[in-house]
Protein backbone atom coordinates (compact mmCIF):
# COMPACT_ATOMS: atom_id res chain seq x y z
CA UNK A 1 0.00 0.00 0.00
CA UNK A 2 1.17 3.26 -1.32
CA UNK A 3 2.77 5.05 1.97
CA UNK A 4 -0.30 8.31 2.62
CA UNK A 5 1.62 12.07 2.86
CA UNK A 6 2.17 14.00 5.95
CA UNK A 7 -0.63 16.05 4.94
CA UNK A 8 -3.20 13.15 4.85
CA UNK A 9 -1.55 11.76 8.05
CA UNK A 10 -2.35 15.16 10.03
CA UNK A 11 -6.05 15.81 7.95
CA UNK A 12 -6.42 11.81 9.47
CA UNK A 13 -5.16 12.47 13.37
CA UNK A 14 -6.95 16.21 13.68
CA UNK A 15 -10.15 15.19 11.89
CA UNK A 16 -12.66 13.88 15.37
CA UNK A 17 -10.72 16.41 17.51
CA UNK A 18 -11.95 19.40 14.87
CA UNK A 19 -15.42 17.87 14.94
CA UNK A 20 -15.52 17.78 18.44
CA UNK A 21 -14.53 21.56 18.84
CA UNK A 22 -16.74 22.30 16.67
CA UNK A 23 -19.37 21.00 18.91
CA UNK A 24 -18.18 23.24 21.45
CA UNK A 25 -18.07 25.90 19.01
CA UNK A 26 -21.79 25.51 18.81
CA UNK A 27 -22.82 25.55 22.67
CA UNK A 28 -20.72 28.57 22.61
CA UNK A 29 -22.81 30.22 20.11
CA UNK A 30 -25.81 29.35 21.40
CA UNK A 31 -25.84 29.45 24.86
CA UNK A 32 -25.48 33.66 24.63
CA UNK A 33 -28.46 34.16 22.46
CA UNK A 34 -30.55 31.03 24.13
CA UNK A 35 -29.87 32.86 27.58
CA UNK A 36 -29.03 36.61 26.94
CA UNK A 37 -29.41 37.49 30.68
CA UNK A 38 -26.44 34.90 32.01
CA UNK A 39 -23.87 36.37 33.96
CA UNK A 40 -21.06 38.27 31.98
CA UNK A 41 -18.54 36.17 32.77
CA UNK A 42 -20.90 33.31 30.74
CA UNK A 43 -20.47 35.99 27.79
CA UNK A 44 -16.92 36.18 27.55
CA UNK A 45 -16.28 32.60 28.09
CA UNK A 46 -18.29 31.77 25.45
CA UNK A 47 -16.85 34.53 22.87
CA UNK A 48 -12.79 33.29 23.66
CA UNK A 49 -14.58 29.78 22.77
CA UNK A 50 -15.34 30.75 19.80
CA UNK A 51 -12.25 32.37 18.63
CA UNK A 52 -10.55 29.20 20.04
CA UNK A 53 -12.27 27.20 17.97
CA UNK A 54 -11.92 29.48 14.72
CA UNK A 55 -7.86 29.46 16.00
CA UNK A 56 -7.75 25.68 15.96
CA UNK A 57 -9.34 25.54 12.54
CA UNK A 58 -7.08 28.13 11.15
CA UNK A 59 -3.78 26.26 12.76
CA UNK A 60 -5.17 23.18 10.68
CA UNK A 61 -5.66 25.07 7.20
CA UNK A 62 -2.01 26.74 8.21
CA UNK A 63 -0.59 23.19 8.95
CA UNK A 64 -2.12 21.45 5.97
CA UNK A 65 -0.65 24.45 3.74
CA UNK A 66 2.87 23.76 5.00
CA UNK A 67 2.68 19.92 4.45
CA UNK A 68 0.87 19.94 1.43
CA UNK A 69 3.16 18.77 -1.25
CA UNK A 70 2.00 21.99 -3.60
CA UNK A 71 1.79 24.90 -1.72
CA UNK A 72 0.30 27.00 -4.24
CA UNK A 73 -2.01 24.44 -5.45
CA UNK A 74 -3.35 23.72 -2.59
CA UNK A 75 -4.44 27.65 -2.25
CA UNK A 76 -5.95 27.59 -5.09
CA UNK A 77 -8.05 23.99 -4.40
CA UNK A 78 -8.89 25.45 -1.26
CA UNK A 79 -10.52 29.06 -1.55
CA UNK A 80 -13.08 28.38 0.24
CA UNK A 81 -10.95 27.36 3.43
CA UNK A 82 -8.96 30.09 2.74
CA UNK A 83 -11.75 32.39 2.78
CA UNK A 84 -13.15 31.00 5.97
CA UNK A 85 -10.03 32.06 7.84
CA UNK A 86 -9.53 35.32 6.96
CA UNK A 87 -13.42 36.35 7.40
CA UNK A 88 -13.38 36.96 11.33
CA UNK A 89 -9.83 38.72 10.89
CA UNK A 90 -12.01 41.35 8.31
CA UNK A 91 -14.72 42.12 10.77
CA UNK A 92 -15.09 40.30 13.91
CA UNK A 93 -18.26 39.65 14.32
CA UNK A 94 -20.14 37.04 16.06
CA UNK A 95 -21.99 36.28 12.52
CA UNK A 96 -18.71 35.64 10.38
CA UNK A 97 -17.30 33.49 12.86
CA UNK A 98 -20.31 31.47 13.02
CA UNK A 99 -20.04 31.64 9.22
CA UNK A 100 -16.87 30.81 8.62
CA UNK A 101 -16.06 27.80 11.11
CA UNK A 102 -19.29 26.19 9.55
CA UNK A 103 -17.26 26.44 6.55
CA UNK A 104 -14.05 25.42 8.08
CA UNK A 105 -16.24 22.31 9.32
CA UNK A 106 -18.10 21.60 6.15
CA UNK A 107 -14.86 21.15 4.18
CA UNK A 108 -13.53 19.47 6.66
CA UNK A 109 -16.12 16.65 7.40
CA UNK A 110 -16.60 16.40 3.65
CA UNK A 111 -12.52 14.93 3.74
CA UNK A 112 -13.46 11.64 6.67
CA UNK A 113 -13.83 8.55 4.48
CA UNK A 114 -16.13 7.29 7.08
CA UNK A 115 -18.79 9.57 6.35
CA UNK A 116 -21.25 8.89 3.81
CA UNK A 117 -23.19 11.36 1.71
CA UNK A 118 -26.31 10.48 3.31
CA UNK A 119 -24.50 11.35 6.85
CA UNK A 120 -23.09 14.63 5.76
CA UNK A 121 -26.24 16.21 3.91
CA UNK A 122 -28.64 14.91 7.06
CA UNK A 123 -25.93 16.87 9.39
CA UNK A 124 -25.61 19.46 7.29
CA UNK A 125 -29.69 19.91 7.30
CA UNK A 126 -29.59 19.99 11.45
CA UNK A 127 -26.90 22.44 11.60
CA UNK A 128 -28.00 24.97 8.81
CA UNK A 129 -31.27 25.08 10.65
CA UNK A 130 -30.04 24.96 14.19
CA UNK A 131 -27.59 27.65 13.67
CA UNK A 132 -30.07 29.78 11.05
CA UNK A 133 -32.55 29.95 13.76
CA UNK A 134 -29.75 31.35 16.17
CA UNK A 135 -28.46 33.84 14.34
CA UNK A 136 -31.89 35.24 12.55
CA UNK A 137 -32.95 35.29 16.75
CA UNK A 138 -29.97 37.19 17.83
CA UNK A 139 -30.27 39.73 15.11
CA UNK A 140 -34.47 40.31 14.63
CA UNK A 141 -35.08 39.49 18.43
CA UNK A 142 -34.20 43.69 19.61
CA UNK A 143 -35.82 44.86 15.95
CA UNK A 144 -38.12 47.35 15.87
CA UNK A 145 -40.86 45.48 13.54
CA UNK A 146 -39.43 41.87 14.07
CA UNK A 147 -41.62 39.17 14.90
CA UNK A 148 -39.05 36.70 15.31
CA UNK A 149 -39.07 37.15 19.02
CA UNK A 150 -38.60 33.56 20.53
CA UNK A 151 -36.37 30.39 19.53
CA UNK A 152 -39.61 28.85 18.30
CA UNK A 153 -40.58 31.28 15.74
CA UNK A 154 -36.49 31.41 14.72
CA UNK A 155 -37.06 27.54 14.54
CA UNK A 156 -40.00 27.64 12.43
CA UNK A 157 -38.98 30.42 10.52
CA UNK A 158 -35.84 28.31 9.48
CA UNK A 159 -37.63 25.15 8.38
CA UNK A 160 -40.25 26.79 6.24
CA UNK A 161 -37.43 28.77 4.46
CA UNK A 162 -34.88 25.73 4.20
CA UNK A 163 -37.80 23.95 2.48
CA UNK A 164 -38.73 26.95 0.21
CA UNK A 165 -42.30 26.68 1.90
CA UNK A 166 -42.22 30.54 2.92
CA UNK A 167 -45.94 31.09 5.13
CA UNK A 168 -44.66 34.20 5.63
CA UNK A 169 -46.12 34.52 8.88
CA UNK A 170 -42.57 35.12 10.44
CA UNK A 171 -40.41 37.11 7.95
CA UNK A 172 -36.73 39.14 8.85
CA UNK A 173 -37.17 43.00 8.83
CA UNK A 174 -33.53 43.78 9.27
CA UNK A 175 -31.03 43.83 6.60
CA UNK A 176 -28.96 41.59 7.63
CA UNK A 177 -31.65 38.56 9.04
CA UNK A 178 -32.57 39.20 5.17
CA UNK A 179 -29.50 38.43 3.90
CA UNK A 180 -29.77 35.63 6.46
CA UNK A 181 -32.97 34.61 5.13
CA UNK A 182 -31.18 34.54 1.02
CA UNK A 183 -28.14 32.49 2.41
CA UNK A 184 -30.74 29.83 4.21
CA UNK A 185 -32.73 29.82 1.29
CA UNK A 186 -30.09 28.84 -1.34
CA UNK A 187 -28.42 26.57 1.26
CA UNK A 188 -31.87 24.58 1.19
CA UNK A 189 -32.46 24.49 -2.21
CA UNK A 190 -28.53 23.11 -2.59
CA UNK A 191 -29.18 20.66 0.24
CA UNK A 192 -32.64 19.34 -1.35
CA UNK A 193 -30.95 18.96 -5.09
CA UNK A 194 -28.11 16.65 -3.44
CA UNK A 195 -31.10 14.71 -1.66
CA UNK A 196 -33.13 14.16 -4.75
CA UNK A 197 -30.01 13.65 -6.78
CA UNK A 198 -28.63 11.00 -4.16
CA UNK A 199 -32.19 8.91 -4.32
CA UNK A 200 -32.30 8.82 -8.18
CA UNK A 201 -28.76 7.82 -8.12
CA UNK A 202 -29.82 5.02 -5.63
CA UNK A 203 -32.53 4.41 -7.72
CA UNK A 204 -30.79 3.84 -11.09
CA UNK A 205 -27.83 1.63 -9.52
CA UNK A 206 -31.13 -0.58 -8.08
CA UNK A 207 -32.32 -0.93 -11.59
CA UNK A 208 -28.91 -1.40 -12.89
CA UNK A 209 -27.86 -4.17 -10.77
CA UNK A 210 -31.13 -5.74 -11.34
CA UNK A 211 -30.58 -5.36 -15.02
CA UNK A 212 -27.20 -6.88 -14.39
CA UNK A 213 -28.76 -9.87 -12.70
CA UNK A 214 -31.33 -10.79 -15.82
CA UNK A 215 -28.60 -10.09 -17.90
CA UNK A 216 -26.59 -12.65 -16.33
CA UNK A 217 -29.13 -15.00 -15.96
CA UNK A 218 -30.35 -14.88 -19.72
CA UNK A 219 -26.75 -15.16 -20.55
CA UNK A 220 -26.39 -18.30 -18.36
CA UNK A 221 -29.55 -19.51 -19.71
CA UNK A 222 -28.22 -19.23 -23.72
CA UNK A 223 -25.09 -20.84 -22.76
CA UNK A 224 -26.61 -24.09 -21.08
CA UNK A 225 -29.36 -24.23 -23.91
CA UNK A 226 -26.10 -23.89 -27.00
CA UNK A 227 -24.84 -26.84 -24.66
CA UNK A 228 -27.54 -28.94 -24.69
CA UNK A 229 -27.79 -28.84 -28.18
CA UNK A 230 -24.20 -29.40 -29.35
CA UNK A 231 -24.50 -32.68 -26.53
CA UNK A 232 -27.28 -34.06 -28.45
CA UNK A 233 -25.24 -33.52 -31.77
CA UNK A 234 -22.48 -35.51 -30.57
CA UNK A 235 -24.73 -37.96 -28.93
CA UNK A 236 -26.11 -38.35 -32.57
CA UNK A 237 -22.99 -38.65 -34.29
CA UNK A 238 -21.74 -41.10 -31.97
CA UNK A 239 -24.68 -43.39 -31.51
CA UNK A 240 -24.57 -46.51 -34.59
CA UNK A 241 -27.14 -46.03 -37.63
CA UNK A 242 -30.42 -48.15 -37.34
CA UNK A 243 -30.60 -51.55 -39.41
CA UNK A 244 -32.77 -51.75 -42.35
CA UNK A 245 -35.79 -53.74 -41.15
CA UNK A 246 -37.27 -55.74 -44.42
CA UNK A 247 -40.61 -54.75 -46.31
CA UNK A 248 -43.99 -56.74 -45.04
CA UNK A 249 -45.02 -58.98 -47.63
CA UNK A 250 -41.47 -59.69 -49.58
CA UNK A 251 -39.62 -62.63 -48.85
CA UNK A 252 -35.91 -63.68 -49.05
CA UNK A 253 -34.88 -65.99 -51.94
CA UNK A 254 -31.14 -66.96 -51.27
CA UNK A 255 -29.16 -68.57 -54.03
CA UNK A 256 -29.29 -72.23 -54.36
CA UNK A 257 -26.15 -74.06 -53.67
Amino acid sequence: MKERTPQLRWEARTQTPLLGLAVLFGLAYAVPIVAPDADPWVHRLCTHVEWLVWGAFALDYAVRLVLAPARWLFVRSHPLDLLAVLLPLVQPLRLLRLVSTLLLVGRRARMAPQITLTTYVAGAVVGLMMFGSLAVLHVERNAPDGNIKTLGDAVWWSFTTMTTVGYGDHAPTTGLGRVLAVGLMLSGIALLGVVTANIAAWFISRFDRDDAVERRQTELLEALTREVKELRAEVARLSPPAAAVPEQGGSATSPRS
